[in-house]
């Protein structure tokens, strides 16, 4: 089999296919290269109209890490898919989903773990940064908690997916970010690979 296997070669091409087949003229400077890596993550020349990224999202995102900020993920396949090399050297990347509070709080309060665990973030979402890419009740319990006086985080890149939720809670963060920069995706997709992408396109390549 003959197939092109030089990684820097692919990302090359790649991203040439992106640009070519997908208008980015739209998108201002510093939002392409999110837009970018979000395509390459998916596949989906066709997002572009549903993106909502705030123009301020990668500096008030870089500004948050260089401080020390944590980074607060809805699920263990976000946190695992950050670069981790690519950020300062001291970052915490937090994910609270799988602790016996979460489980034992949604029990409790008649939610999901998801969104009970979100509640856990209370001591660490002053100034942090919060990444969902799995559950919409997740954003659903940020937003909430938001609106209820709790700290507020310097960043938030939400991109839930699903057929329940998912469209709905992401609407209200584009429609009401409530001063936080954001990163989100209208309607049902999304995805943990594409909430990696957007803080991975911000942190590559950053001069801590």
């Amino acid at each position: 089999m003959h197939y092109l296997s030089d990684p820097e070669a692919i990302y090359r091409q790649s991203f040439a296919a992106i640009r070519a087949e997908a208008d980015l003229s739209a998108l201002p400077d510093e939002v392409q290269p999110i837009a970018i890596r979000l395509i390459h993550a998916c596949g989906m020349t066709d997002l572009l109209p549903d993106l909502r990224i705030d123009r301020s999202l990668s500096q008030a995102v870089r500004s948050a890490l260089r401080t020390g900020a944590a980074i607060l993920a809805d699920c263990e396949m976000v946190r695992a898919g950050i670069s981790s090399q690519a950020l300062p050297e001291a970052t915490r990347i937090l994910c609270t989903l799988n602790e016996s509070e979460a489980r034992e709080l949604g029990r409790k309060s008649g939610t999901t773990r998801s969104a009970a665990a979100v509640k856990l973030w209370k001591p660490m979402l002053a100034g942090a940064v919060a990444v969902i890419g799995n559950a919409p009740t997740a954003l659903f319990s940020l937003l909430e908690m938001i609106d209820e006086g709790c700290p507020r985080p310097a960043a938030i890149i939400a991109m839930p997916v699903g057929f329940v939720g998912a469209a709905e809670a992401k609407a209200e963060l584009a429609a009401n970010p409530r001063g936080i920069p954001h990163a989100t995706l209208l309607g049902r997709r999304g995805g943990s690979a594409m909430a990696c992408a957007t803080l991975n396109a911000i942190t590559c390549g950053a001069d801590w």
